[in-house]
């Protein structure tokens, strides 16, 4: 590049904690600037021309267009004899809701497009009541995820209550009847100081019909601000059940009330863990047993059940050990036959599979045939028992399907499958193991065309590597338009996610962070020894937490690669928790007040490693205007800093996109923004597309 927009670089430097820590760039934090105002629109005119030079485009874009446009199905949820479900279909830009009851047509309940015709509200989650007489719905506009909460009659379509504002992250917990649920809310803004409006959550009844500042505080006063709460009633509403954890902290305390003996409005809740260095959870059974799902002493998880009057960890019984390989990830109770079972869903190396246990002594009896090596999630019955469940199921080739489990053959059927045609690309993969700096194996797989000319080929590695989140084999549009015009993309299960269990994770964050980056640069060497790939052929992706990665990867290790991707990132890691939910990743990533912690966000915290005179590879931030949760400022601070360090002619460039947030959009603008994330990648790394 020849010349970048002009920024202004400040001689700021302070002494924190004993580090000299500066920071150019502070001013493009302010979202009010003029000057930030016009650098940005300088940087957007700079990514505009280059888009147009980048060669198949716009042929990129009609494919992934036509593979997102297979649409997808979504899991049954049961009322009796109604079923609420999702499905998009081919040329709709986001997922419907509908219903069905008593063998009936089905009912269209939310068209998000009808909601609001310009694409820019979401349906971010949904209810029904215990009865499938009436529905929560939440929705939120513009990206921002501050989701508003209504309930409908589904009969009627009519909306009975709402709209319920500061309702993010909340779940709705019905009780019997429909006349009222327990949901989480944040204190109203004029409660809290300026800067901590996102947080100070509490659990209240809600009374339908009723107004919401008449909502009765039922859990959280005098917690921590950055407290996340969850609560669960049973379907025969006798057992209140509430969780908490500080921010994204892998763990949680857990309480629960017999509401037969302590009313709604006042429960009196129990202890079942508090103050453990574990996550758990508990279901009411219809046997009358807690089922606990746990990780305590057991980092791949374990099932155990106990009396709901004696909770305490000693009085819980394993149903289903810890596995020496395996996680344990979901779990469904089919009792409706004279012997009834237990349903597992695992993960073994990030692929899933499915057992069939015994439900009084865990012994397994079957395993599951899946479609191929690919994703279970849900795992649902009936609330009132059966011998039925239904599972969600996808792999890099095969779109959100609906499967349906019957216990009473052993069979399993697809309930509903994607709409659209799913084009046909012949891909390949393989999952390849390889050691990390320390020893350790990690594991990749590998997806490339089955025919054609052989390696080594342009190629992107993608990983995220974080907050227990695992990359497991999945549906996109990205990963086969790739493919398709002949690249290969890998996927990395670094150490920081949940792909081996929980100690996984933790040996990804806090003081351990640079396992990740280690994992991800010794997948890259990996494919460049085995001849996947080249130096000069590779780029690097990744978002949010994967943004981080990336950054540090491309200011560790600038040789690495040809071209990075970096989306949502944060790579400002002293001054993370000052923006969005920065304040709740201190549990994951550590926090700059602390000395010691500081220390180690400082040795990779991206922008405070960029050093000038270094030849970067070409860099595409991407960063979403209503990002409520990662501010953008990471990307702009980060951009101006490569943009002044770099000594290579291969651009640092900037797409900022307007009225889109972290989370959910549209399919026209994935399908956009898509199309110049592969075409910028193709051209850094050689990969040859049709004008």
């Amino acid at each position: 590049m020849d010349s970048y927009p002009a920024a202004r670089r400040l001689e700021l430097t302070q002494d924190i904690a004993g580090h000299q820590i500066s920071d150019p760039y502070r001013w493009l934090e302010d979202d009010a600037s003029p000057e930030r105002a016009q650098w940005l629109s300088q940087q957007a005119d700079l990514f505009a021309a280059q888009r147009d030079q980048l060669p198949g485009r716009d042929q990129l874009a009609q494919s992934i267009r036509s593979l997102i446009d297979v649409g997808a199905a979504g899991l049954p949820a049961w009322r009796g004899s109604r079923c609420f479900y999702s499905r998009r279909d081919p040329g709709q830009e986001h997922a419907v809701l509908y219903t069905r009851g008593d063998g009936g047509p089905e009912t269209v309940l939310l068209d998000p497009m009808v909601i609001d015709p310009s694409g820019l509200t979401t349906l971010d989650a949904w209810q029904p009541d215990k009865e499938g007489r009436l529905l929560a719905y939440q929705t939120s506009s513009g990206g921002d995820e501050e989701t508003l909460i209504r309930v409908l009659d589904v009969e009627t379509g009519t909306l009975v209550d709402g709209p319920i504002d500061r309702g993010r992250y909340t779940g709705i917990a019905w009780l019997p009847g429909g006349k009222a649920f327990y949901y989480v809310r944040r204190l109203p803004p004029d409660q809290v100081p300026a800067d901590e409006a996102q947080h100070h959550r509490r659990v209240y009844l809600h009374v339908v019909g009723t107004p919401a500042d008449q909502d009765t505080l039922i859990f959280g006063t005098g917690r921590h601000k950055t407290d996340y709460y969850g609560a669960g009633v049973s379907r025969d509403g006798r057992w209140l059940v509430i969780s908490a954890s500080r921010g994204t902290a892998p763990r949680n305390d857990l309480w629960i009330a017999d509401l037969t003996e302590s009313s709604a409005e006042a429960p009196e809740l129990a202890t079942v863990i508090e103050g453990v260095d574990a996550q758990t959870s508990v279901h009411a059974g219809r046997d009358g047993l807690l089922y606990v799902f746990t990780d305590l002493d057991a980092p791949r998880a374990r099932l155990a059940v106990c009396d709901p009057g004696a909770t305490d960890p000693g009085s819980w019984r394993d149903l289903l050990p810890q596995d020496a390989e395996a996680v344990l990830r979901n779990y469904a109770i089919l009792d409706g036959l004279d012997r009834p079972v237990l349903l597992a869903a695992w993960t073994r190396h990030a692929v899933s599979e499915i057992t069939v246990h015994d439900l009084v002594t865990g012994a397994r009896l079957a395993a599951i045939e899946l479609p191929g090596l690919g994703t279970v999630s849900g795992l649902v019955e009936r609330p009132e028992g059966g011998h039925e469940a239904w599972f969600g199921y996808t792999d890099y080739t095969t779109p959100s399907t609906a499967l349906h489990y019957d216990a009473l053959t052993g069979t399993v059927s697809t309930w509903a499958a994607p709409p659209g045609q799913v084009p046909q690309i012949d891909v390949s993969a393989r999952q390849v193991a390889y050691r990390s700096g320390d020893g350790t194996v990690v594991r990749m797989i590998v997806l490339a065309p089955r025919a054609g000319a052989g390696m080594p080929r342009p190629a992107v590695l993608y990983g995220y590597g974080g907050f227990n989140v695992s990359l497991t084999p999945a549906y996109s549009s990205n990963l086969l338009a790739w493919v398709a015009a002949g690249g290969v993309w890998v996927v990395a299960n670094l150490r920081g996610g949940s792909e081996e269990g929980e100690q996984w994770h933790r040996d990804g964050m806090l003081e351990h962070k640079q396992n990740v980056y280690d994992d991800f640069r010794a997948a890259a060497d990996k494919l460049v020894a085995d001849g996947i790939t080249t130096r000069d052929q590779l780029a690097i992706y990744g978002g949010s937490n994967g943004g981080l990665l990336v950054g540090a990867a491309l200011t560790q290790w600038p040789d690495m690669c040809a071209a990075v991707v970096c989306s949502a990132p944060l790579l400002d890691m002293v001054r993370y928790e000052r923006f969005g939910l920065g304040q709740t990743w201190n549990v994951e990533y550590g926090s700059a007040a602390d000395p010691v912690q500081l220390g180690w966000l400082l040795a990779y915290s991206p922008y405070h490693r960029v050093r000038a005179g270094t030849a970067y590879p070409a860099v595409l931030f991407t960063v979403f205007g209503n990002d409520t949760r990662v501010d953008p400022l990471h990307a702009y601070k980060m951009c101006a800093a490569l943009q002044h360090a770099t000594t290579s002619q291969r651009p640092v460039l900037l797409r900022a996109e307007a009225n889109v947030g972290h989370g959910a959009r549209s399919v026209s603008r994935t399908a956009e923004l898509s199309a110049d994330i592969l075409a910028f990648i193709a051209r850094y790394t050689g990969l040859q597309l049709a004008d």
